[in-house]
Protein backbone atom coordinates (compact mmCIF):
# COMPACT_ATOMS: atom_id res chain seq x y z
CA UNK A 1 0.00 0.00 0.00
CA UNK A 2 1.73 3.14 -1.25
CA UNK A 3 0.79 6.45 0.36
CA UNK A 4 3.39 8.71 -1.27
CA UNK A 5 3.22 9.90 -4.88
CA UNK A 6 6.77 9.20 -6.07
CA UNK A 7 6.40 11.26 -9.20
CA UNK A 8 5.31 14.24 -7.12
CA UNK A 9 8.24 13.69 -4.77
CA UNK A 10 10.54 13.64 -7.80
CA UNK A 11 12.44 10.40 -7.18
CA UNK A 12 14.74 9.50 -10.06
CA UNK A 13 17.33 6.76 -10.68
CA UNK A 14 20.51 7.45 -8.76
CA UNK A 15 18.88 9.75 -6.19
CA UNK A 16 19.71 9.10 -2.56
CA UNK A 17 16.53 8.60 -0.51
CA UNK A 18 15.87 8.15 3.21
CA UNK A 19 12.74 6.27 4.24
CA UNK A 20 12.58 7.30 7.90
CA UNK A 21 10.39 4.98 9.92
CA UNK A 22 10.20 2.51 7.06
CA UNK A 23 8.25 -0.14 8.98
CA UNK A 24 7.63 -3.14 6.75
CA UNK A 25 9.33 -1.33 3.85
CA UNK A 26 6.51 -0.52 1.43
CA UNK A 27 7.94 2.82 0.33
CA UNK A 28 11.56 1.66 0.49
CA UNK A 29 10.75 -1.17 -1.94
CA UNK A 30 9.13 1.19 -4.44
CA UNK A 31 12.08 3.57 -4.13
CA UNK A 32 14.45 0.69 -4.88
CA UNK A 33 12.36 -0.43 -7.88
CA UNK A 34 12.69 3.07 -9.31
CA UNK A 35 16.47 2.82 -9.29
CA UNK A 36 17.24 5.13 -6.39
CA UNK A 37 19.71 4.44 -3.59
CA UNK A 38 17.53 3.97 -0.54
CA UNK A 39 18.21 3.79 3.18
CA UNK A 40 15.39 2.06 5.06
CA UNK A 41 15.61 3.46 8.59
CA UNK A 42 13.70 2.26 11.66
CA UNK A 43 14.18 1.39 15.32
CA UNK A 44 12.52 -2.04 14.94
CA UNK A 45 15.33 -4.50 14.26
CA UNK A 46 12.92 -7.32 13.44
CA UNK A 47 11.20 -5.26 10.74
CA UNK A 48 14.57 -4.24 9.30
CA UNK A 49 15.70 -7.84 9.03
CA UNK A 50 12.62 -8.65 6.95
CA UNK A 51 13.13 -5.54 4.81
CA UNK A 52 16.76 -6.51 4.17
CA UNK A 53 15.67 -9.99 3.08
CA UNK A 54 13.20 -8.49 0.63
CA UNK A 55 15.85 -6.13 -0.73
CA UNK A 56 18.09 -9.15 -1.38
CA UNK A 57 15.26 -11.07 -3.07
CA UNK A 58 14.46 -8.09 -5.29
CA UNK A 59 18.07 -7.84 -6.42
CA UNK A 60 18.35 -11.60 -6.96
CA UNK A 61 15.14 -11.58 -8.97
CA UNK A 62 16.31 -8.72 -11.21
CA UNK A 63 13.38 -6.58 -10.03
CA UNK A 64 15.58 -3.49 -9.66
CA UNK A 65 18.18 -1.71 -11.80
CA UNK A 66 21.68 -3.07 -11.26
CA UNK A 67 22.98 0.39 -10.30
CA UNK A 68 20.45 0.85 -7.49
CA UNK A 69 21.45 0.28 -3.88
CA UNK A 70 19.36 -0.48 -0.81
CA UNK A 71 20.43 -0.82 2.82
CA UNK A 72 18.76 -0.90 6.22
CA UNK A 73 19.80 1.14 9.24
CA UNK A 74 18.59 0.93 12.82
CA UNK A 75 18.52 4.03 14.98
CA UNK A 76 16.75 6.92 16.67
CA UNK A 77 14.67 9.43 14.68
CA UNK A 78 15.82 12.17 17.07
CA UNK A 79 19.50 11.59 16.27
CA UNK A 80 19.76 10.41 12.67
CA UNK A 81 23.22 8.91 12.02
CA UNK A 82 23.70 10.74 8.73
CA UNK A 83 25.60 13.76 7.50
CA UNK A 84 24.00 17.13 6.93
CA UNK A 85 22.39 17.46 3.47
CA UNK A 86 23.00 13.79 2.64
CA UNK A 87 19.70 12.92 0.91
CA UNK A 88 17.98 14.14 -2.26
CA UNK A 89 14.60 13.05 -0.91
CA UNK A 90 13.12 12.00 2.43
CA UNK A 91 10.00 9.97 3.14
CA UNK A 92 8.37 10.01 6.58
CA UNK A 93 5.11 8.11 6.16
CA UNK A 94 2.87 7.39 9.15
CA UNK A 95 5.68 7.84 11.66
CA UNK A 96 5.55 11.31 13.27
CA UNK A 97 2.35 10.43 15.14
CA UNK A 98 4.41 7.83 17.05
CA UNK A 99 7.15 10.25 18.17
CA UNK A 100 6.60 12.34 21.33
CA UNK A 101 9.10 15.03 20.28
CA UNK A 102 7.97 15.44 16.71
CA UNK A 103 9.52 18.91 16.41
CA UNK A 104 12.97 17.46 17.07
CA UNK A 105 12.33 14.66 14.56
CA UNK A 106 11.29 17.18 11.90
CA UNK A 107 14.45 19.20 12.58
CA UNK A 108 16.53 16.08 11.92
CA UNK A 109 14.70 15.40 8.66
CA UNK A 110 15.39 18.97 7.59
CA UNK A 111 19.07 18.63 8.54
CA UNK A 112 19.77 15.52 6.44
CA UNK A 113 17.87 16.79 3.37
CA UNK A 114 19.86 18.58 0.67
CA UNK A 115 18.97 22.18 -0.21
CA UNK A 116 16.54 21.89 -3.09
CA UNK A 117 15.60 18.37 -1.97
CA UNK A 118 12.05 17.23 -1.41
CA UNK A 119 10.28 15.51 1.46
CA UNK A 120 6.92 13.76 1.78
CA UNK A 121 5.31 13.49 5.22
CA UNK A 122 2.11 11.58 5.83
CA UNK A 123 0.11 11.17 9.04
CA UNK A 124 -3.38 9.93 9.89
CA UNK A 125 -6.00 12.52 9.01
CA UNK A 126 -7.70 14.16 11.95
CA UNK A 127 -11.38 13.23 11.71
CA UNK A 128 -10.98 9.55 10.69
CA UNK A 129 -8.35 9.19 13.42
CA UNK A 130 -10.61 10.73 16.06
CA UNK A 131 -13.24 8.09 15.30
CA UNK A 132 -10.62 5.36 15.82
CA UNK A 133 -9.60 6.85 19.18
CA UNK A 134 -13.24 7.18 20.25
CA UNK A 135 -14.03 3.57 19.36
CA UNK A 136 -10.95 1.95 20.92
CA UNK A 137 -8.43 2.79 23.62
CA UNK A 138 -6.24 -0.14 22.58
CA UNK A 139 -5.89 1.40 19.11
CA UNK A 140 -3.58 4.07 20.51
CA UNK A 141 -2.82 3.20 24.16
CA UNK A 142 -0.10 0.68 23.33
CA UNK A 143 3.67 0.87 23.49
CA UNK A 144 4.89 2.63 20.39
CA UNK A 145 1.35 3.63 19.41
CA UNK A 146 -0.04 6.94 18.30
CA UNK A 147 0.69 9.72 20.77
CA UNK A 148 -1.31 12.51 19.11
CA UNK A 149 -3.99 13.34 16.58
CA UNK A 150 -2.71 15.89 14.11
CA UNK A 151 -4.50 18.98 12.97
CA UNK A 152 -3.38 19.61 9.40
CA UNK A 153 -2.68 23.29 9.99
CA UNK A 154 -0.64 22.57 13.12
CA UNK A 155 1.51 19.97 11.37
CA UNK A 156 2.01 22.26 8.38
CA UNK A 157 3.15 24.98 10.79
CA UNK A 158 5.67 22.62 12.42
CA UNK A 159 7.06 21.58 9.04
CA UNK A 160 7.37 25.11 7.68
CA UNK A 161 8.66 26.30 11.05
CA UNK A 162 11.62 23.95 10.59
CA UNK A 163 12.47 25.79 7.36
CA UNK A 164 10.68 23.64 4.78
CA UNK A 165 8.54 25.15 2.03
CA UNK A 166 5.09 23.62 1.65
CA UNK A 167 4.43 22.72 -2.00
CA UNK A 168 1.07 21.01 -1.59
CA UNK A 169 -0.91 18.25 0.07
CA UNK A 170 -2.99 15.24 -0.85
CA UNK A 171 -5.20 12.60 0.77
CA UNK A 172 -5.04 8.82 0.51
CA UNK A 173 -6.70 5.54 1.46
CA UNK A 174 -10.39 6.30 1.88
CA UNK A 175 -11.07 2.55 1.61
CA UNK A 176 -8.92 2.02 4.69
CA UNK A 177 -10.77 4.46 6.95
CA UNK A 178 -13.82 2.23 7.30
CA UNK A 179 -11.59 -0.83 7.75
CA UNK A 180 -9.91 0.71 10.78
CA UNK A 181 -13.22 1.91 12.22
CA UNK A 182 -14.45 -1.66 11.95
CA UNK A 183 -11.32 -3.07 13.61
CA UNK A 184 -11.62 -0.56 16.44
CA UNK A 185 -15.29 -1.44 16.91
CA UNK A 186 -14.74 -5.21 17.17
CA UNK A 187 -11.25 -5.12 18.75
CA UNK A 188 -8.04 -4.16 16.99
CA UNK A 189 -6.53 -7.61 17.59
CA UNK A 190 -9.66 -9.47 16.49
CA UNK A 191 -8.45 -10.26 12.99
CA UNK A 192 -10.66 -13.35 12.76
CA UNK A 193 -13.92 -11.43 12.98
CA UNK A 194 -15.79 -12.30 9.75
CA UNK A 195 -16.40 -8.65 8.82
CA UNK A 196 -12.75 -7.78 9.38
CA UNK A 197 -11.57 -10.79 7.40
CA UNK A 198 -13.91 -9.98 4.54
CA UNK A 199 -12.87 -6.35 4.40
CA UNK A 200 -9.20 -7.32 4.58
CA UNK A 201 -9.65 -9.60 1.56
CA UNK A 202 -11.15 -6.66 -0.30
CA UNK A 203 -8.17 -4.46 0.54
CA UNK A 204 -5.65 -7.12 -0.50
CA UNK A 205 -7.53 -7.63 -3.78
CA UNK A 206 -7.54 -3.90 -4.36
CA UNK A 207 -3.80 -3.54 -3.67
CA UNK A 208 -2.91 -6.46 -5.94
CA UNK A 209 -5.30 -5.81 -8.82
CA UNK A 210 -5.87 -2.05 -8.64
CA UNK A 211 -9.23 -2.34 -10.45
CA UNK A 212 -10.82 0.74 -11.95
CA UNK A 213 -13.93 0.76 -9.68
CA UNK A 214 -11.91 1.16 -6.48
CA UNK A 215 -9.51 3.58 -8.17
CA UNK A 216 -12.50 5.68 -9.16
CA UNK A 217 -13.96 5.38 -5.66
CA UNK A 218 -10.76 6.64 -4.03
CA UNK A 219 -10.36 9.43 -6.56
CA UNK A 220 -13.73 10.75 -5.39
CA UNK A 221 -13.59 9.92 -1.68
CA UNK A 222 -9.91 10.36 -0.73
CA UNK A 223 -10.35 14.15 -0.38
CA UNK A 224 -13.42 13.52 1.79
CA UNK A 225 -12.57 10.46 3.85
CA UNK A 226 -8.96 9.57 3.13
CA UNK A 227 -7.33 8.06 6.21
CA UNK A 228 -3.98 9.77 5.52
CA UNK A 229 -2.97 13.31 4.68
CA UNK A 230 0.29 13.80 2.79
CA UNK A 231 2.37 16.97 2.73
CA UNK A 232 4.93 17.60 -0.02
CA UNK A 233 7.69 20.06 0.85
CA UNK A 234 11.02 21.36 -0.37
CA UNK A 235 14.11 22.48 1.51
CA UNK A 236 14.86 25.91 0.00
CA UNK A 237 18.18 26.64 -1.63
CA UNK A 238 20.37 28.94 0.44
Amino acid sequence: MITIDFDRLGVRPGDRVLDMGCGAGRHAFETYRRGADVVAFDQDVGELETVAQTFAAMAAGAQVPKEARAVTHEGDALALPFEDAEFDHVIASEVLEHIPDDVAAIAELYRVLKPGGTIAVSVPRRWPERICWALSDEYHEVEGGHVRIYDAKDLAAKLTGAGLRLDGKAYAHSLHSAYWWLKCAVGVDNSEHPLVRGYHRLLVWDIMKRPWPTRAFEAVFDPIAGKSIVFYLTKPQR
